[in-house]
């Protein structure tokens, strides 16, 4: 078994792929529309879906923002430096939630930023 996706649901497709490809680097996957269905699914991620795993962009049409509620968390990205990720980021039109630096009570490295819709993505650095 493995982890294929998680999927979150978004207020505005196209707004929600230029962040995650343009402001954090991943690649549009595929892209399909249900007529019947009225909805839009949309897979973003770092590389191909039958070696990663990666996040489903689900919009449902005329549906224009979700309470995100209270039990979800985040999705987390690894990366080779938070510093230098966070400002990349940043420098790319990205909300930061929470600046770089250690964990509350670790050491481990981490960020937090928002995407379009306000869902928050953990930055986490590499450990050597």
């Amino acid at each position: 078994m493995r982890i294929l996706h998680t999927m979150i649901r978004v207020g505005d497709l196209d707004r929600s792929i230029r962040f995650y490809t343009e402001v954090l680097g991943m690649r549009l996957l595929r892209r399909r529309e249900y007529p019947e269905g009225k909805f839009t699914l949309a897979f973003v991620g770092y590389g191909d879906e039958s070696q990663h795993s990666v996040i489903e962009l689900t919009y449902n049409w005329g549906v224009e923002a979700y309470d995100l509620g209270n039990g979800f968390g985040h999705l987390a990205l690894e990366v080779d430096d938070v510093y230098r990720a966070a400002e990349e980021i940043r420098a790319r039109g990205g909300k930061i939630l929470r600046e770089p630096g250690p964990m509350n009570a670790g050491t481990t490295l981490i960020a937090f930023v928002a995407d379009p819709d306000g869902y928050p993505v953990e930055l986490i650095g590499r450990r050597s």
